[in-house]
């Protein structure tokens, strides 16, 4: 099942184009993205009947925003790849580095992103979506609680992250589209293996990260136990699960995002985000 949202409603893509949840089931189920996960069963009872036959206007990338618009909680999880903490020089992490993105900075995944100072930087991410309320979840349990994945971007301003001692993480992740995800909402049983999904990123056209997420430090399964272990975890709240080596900062030369670049982050079996770059205020 492919949710997306699709200027503002809640609806399948069947094959490329729109599948309206609420016209489709007879108003059963609200057009509110956000609906999804109270009318999950509904949803995967629609998308079973629906054929290419039966879908509506092509989804055009431009129209579509956020799978989940208004998440209570944001999750992020840092330094969570091997090669990212040896290209920026810092240990391997013990337990994961856990900060957040304030809700505010999502974006659909073609938004553009107003760059905030002349040190913004990329990180393509596995972007996992909590299904139901979770707490004290057991590792071995915590798939039950997935209901699926989005392409993230952790657009970060440098600048401001570590502007002082100790470094602003959130405030630094977290100005306007500095969260594009999407372009869907992919539920796990769409996925023969949810461990080792293909993840890439290109800016201005030139690959600068690729990896797969069986490189992840920790895996999905531990992020929910040890962050279920102290928060309780909401439906459609989302975790930003760390992005692979090759981020801006630590290369030599720098390099950051400039105006009227695109960000491109793709990961297998979900799709890609393309979104420009523009001048902040």
């Amino acid at each position: 099942m492919r949710l997306v949202n699709f200027d503002g409603r809640l609806g399948l893509d069947v094959a490329g184009r729109f599948v309206d949840a609420e016209i489709a089931s007879d108003r059963r189920i609200p057009a509110d993205p956000m609906a999804a996960f109270e009318y999950w069963d509904a949803l995967r009872r629609l998308s079973a009947e629906q054929t290419a036959g039966d879908a509506g206007p092509i989804l055009v990338p431009e129209r579509l925003g956020p799978p989940v618009p208004r998440p209570t909680q944001v999750f992020a999880i840092g330094l969570n790849y091997r090669d990212h903490a040896e290209e920026a020089g810092l240990p391997i992490p013990e337990l994961p580095m856990v900060f957040t993105k304030f809700p505010t900075c999502l974006a659909g995944p073609t938004a553009e992103v107003p760059l905030t100072s002349d040190r913004v930087d990329w990180e393509v991410e596995q972007v996992v979506v909590i299904g139901r309320e979770a707490e004290a979840v057991a590792k071995e349990h915590a798939w039950e609680y997935v209901a699926g994945f989005c392409v993230g971007q952790d657009v970060s301003d440098r600048k401001l992250q570590f502007a002082s001692k100790p470094p602003q993480f959130s405030l630094g992740k977290s100005a306007r589209a500095f969260g594009p995800i999407g372009p869907a909402l992919v539920s796990l049983d769409e996925f023969p293996d949810p461990d080792a999904l293909r993840l890439r990123c290109w800016v201005g056209g030139e690959l600068m990260q690729e990896s797969t997420t069986e490189n992840l430090i920790f895996s999905v399964p531990e992020l929910i136990a040890y962050v279920s272990r102290y928060c309780v975890l909401l439906p459609g709240d989302l975790i930003f699960t760390g992005t692979p080596g090759g981020v801006g900062s630590v290369r030599e030369p720098r390099r950051y995002l400039v105006a009227g670049e695109t960000i491109e982050s793709e990961i297998e079996g979900i799709g890609r985000l393309s979104n420009r770059c523009v001048a902040g205020r």
